[in-house]
């Protein structure tokens, strides 16, 4: 990711902020309609669920501009979601259900650029959970 990529996932993540709680709930609507099979995965409180989404999302948007420190804590994060049963697979219908809430939360604000570069940063950030990179994803 470069610098100006990093500012617009930034910039557009201050955006979601003030709708954080319905965003948290547009997403695991999407997710659940993507893969029926991912709820089980979520057995507790989604709201509480979704406040951890969007604490932990917050932590890495911010963190972008220093990863060499934020990697150890995003691969502690992927060996987390992989005990609780997470599949390789299952990141890109996270991803996926990610965009789609960045379109809707977002609205004219989620351009080309916009989307981008949370694409990128989504790739960065799967591929170290998954313990890899990878060049792409095809959303």
């Amino acid at each position: 990711m470069n610098h100006e990529q990093i500012a617009l996932v930034q910039t557009s993540f201050e955006h979601v902020l003030p709708i954080a709680d319905a965003a948290a709930a547009l997403f695991y609507e999407r997710l659940f309609a993507l893969d029926p099979t991912l709820q089980p995965l979520f057995t507790g409180d989604m709201h509480e669920q979704g406040r951890k989404l969007m604490t932990m999302i917050r932590f890495v948007v911010k963190g972008l501009h220093q990863l060499e420190l934020l990697i150890p804590s995003v691969q502690d994060l992927g060996r987390c979601h992989a005990a609780y049963g997470v599949l390789d697979n299952h990141y890109d219908t996270v991803g996926v259900a990610l965009l789609a809430t960045l379109d809707q939360g977002l609205g004219e604000r989620f351009t080309p650029e916009v989307r981008a570069a949370w694409v990128s940063a989504y790739i960065l950030l799967a591929g170290t959970m998954r313990g890899r990179m990878i060049d792409t994803i095809a959303y």
